[in-house]
């Protein structure tokens, strides 16, 4: 994956907090949580990992667009790949 270190830090942080939060989850099974809880906690870690494709997405698109050398045309279908990724159908 291509991308500014910022951006590398960025996604790996939300990965590892995901990863933390997973840990957490097979504790609350351990404890016999409630599956309200349970249910919360992976929603979150179902938005976080959401977040950090966006984030992948994004930076991706970003340099795409700033590439001089590619058509509009071929600008216009990473733009569809870039919508495609993250619109589930």
């Amino acid at each position: 994956m291509s991308g500014s270190d910022e951006t590398k830090k960025k996604i790996e942080n939300r990965l590892k907090r995901s990863e933390g939060q997973i840990r957490g989850v097979l504790k609350m099974l351990d404890e016999d949580k409630s599956c309200r809880e349970v249910v919360t906690q992976l929603s979150a870690i179902r938005s976080s990992i959401d977040r950090a494709i966006g984030v992948i997405v994004a930076d991706n698109l970003k340099e795409c667009l700033a590439m001089e050398d590619i058509s509009e045309e071929e600008k216009e279908e990473k733009i569809q790949e870039a919508i495609s990724l993250v619109v589930k159908k």
